[in-house]
């Protein structure tokens, strides 16, 4: 049953459901605003890597009432073990030294039990629409007229892209995203695979300078792994980003001559129907917004795995886009105070990946090592508290609903 808040009469569309989406979603309709979210999937989307939730982000899932859902689907991972080339073990530590995430308060769990909890809290407020995405945006004085791929056509008083890095609302709004784009100097890729090794809620990391190889098991011994492939590549490998079968034999030939148990880790590539390939990189952008549309999460500022916290950023941007629509009746006001009090938290995370972001996927035989002695050192003296850029940003109470 649709809930009976009052409505402001302000309608918006928002692209995409994986995280910012639905968050996005919940706030604008707890505010009064008819919200449809569009979706090029026919469903959420479960599956995917653990993810984190920290700091600043744990504050809006609390809000939202699904922190009790997700502190049971936290993945409570035993241990994080290194090895050597050989694989030999350089240090078995505790995850929340190495992650810096502070423990009984930040949350690692599974990708599908994120989106599953925010879809399941908002799914009966806000209209969906599957199977659809945008084609065209048409901007005018008095609102937004989209035309669907489905050919349906809307108009709305506002638009927000929620749809990932690489968003299509930033393209048709701002241009190509080569434009925006950082690229990082990694390629990775995601997939599953038997449990061939018997691992019980612990990750296994192989490294070499500039490759690594990490195995995830977020559940028992009969349970599929997570497998994670990144390697250092200096130049984009642009041309394999839509060729399944040309990343499969980049990644084969990067890790032809790796020692251990990679070539088993290889071999399930190959067999995984569940490939995810992509490039480390993150979306920066002088503005997130142009006339009645703006972007929230991945498409705005995505900030790459090498920070841990592009899940976090999608929360609380979400969270503050939405009360800055709340606060400001007027669009351009309401996005340009969006900007001014997320920006810098944004910042923060993104700076991540220049000062120790990438530190567990070294490329050189000296910063290996140098990885390899901090492991060993916080063995000694594990460090336990969240880096600030976590929680850089107190969450601002929500706005008062519009009567």
């Amino acid at each position: 049953m649709i809930s009976q808040t009052p409505t402001t009469g302000r309608t918006v569309l928002v692209a995409g459901a994986s995280l910012a989406g639905p968050t996005l979603a919940y706030w604008l309709h707890r505010y009064g605003f008819d919200v449809t979210v569009v979706e090029k999937a026919h469903a959420p989307r479960g599956g995917g890597y653990p993810i984190d939730v920290r700091g600043t982000a744990v504050d809006v899932v609390r809000r939202m009432g699904i922190l009790p859902r997700l502190r049971t689907a936290h993945i409570d991972t035993g241990r994080f073990t290194f090895l050597d080339a050989d694989g030999a073990e350089v240090a078995a530590l505790h995850p929340y030294a190495v992650a810096g995430s502070t423990e009984g308060q930040d949350l690692e769990v599974a990708r599908g039990d994120l989106t599953a909890a925010l879809y399941t809290t908002v799914r009966d407020d806000v209209e969906f629409l599957f199977d659809d995405s945008v084609a065209v945006l048409d901007q005018h004085e008095h609102g937004v007229d989209v035309t669907f791929r489905s050919g349906r056509q809307r108009t709305f008083d506002v638009v927000v892209g929620a749809d990932g890095m690489h968003s299509g609302t930033r393209k048709a709004l701002f241009g190509p995203e080569e434009q925006f784009h950082r690229y990082l100097g990694y390629g990775f890729a995601v997939f599953t695979m038997p449990n061939i090794f018997g691992l019980t809620r612990e990750l296994l990391m192989w490294n070499t300078p500039g490759r690594a190889a990490a195995l995830y098991a977020t559940g028992d011994a009969d349970d599929d792994l997570h497998a994670f492939l990144n390697f250092s590549q200096p130049e984009q490998p642009v041309h394999v980003l839509r060729d399944p079968d040309a990343q499969r034999d980049l990644v084969a030939r990067t890790y032809a001559d790796a020692g251990w148990e990679v070539g088993s880790i290889v071999k399930a590539m190959h067999q995984a129907d569940d490939l995810f390939f992509d490039t480390a990189g993150q979306i920066r952008m002088p503005r997130w917004s142009s006339g009645r549309v703006a972007l929230v999460g991945d498409a705005a500022y995505a900030p790459s795995f090498l920070t841990g916290q592009g899940s976090s950023l999608a929360l609380v941007g979400s969270y503050m886009l939405a009360r800055s629509l709340a606060t400001h009746r007027d669009h351009a006001e309401a996005f340009a105070a969006y900007e001014r009090d997320t920006r810098d938290f944004v910042t923060r995370n993104q700076a991540l990946v220049d000062t120790g972001g990438a530190r567990l996927f070294p490329t050189t035989a000296e910063a290996l090592e140098r990885r390899n002695t901090m492991l060993r050192d916080l063995v000694a003296l594990p460090a336990t508290t969240p880096q600030p850029a976590h929680s850089a940003l107190v969450l601002p109470e929500p706005a008062p609903a519009w009567r």
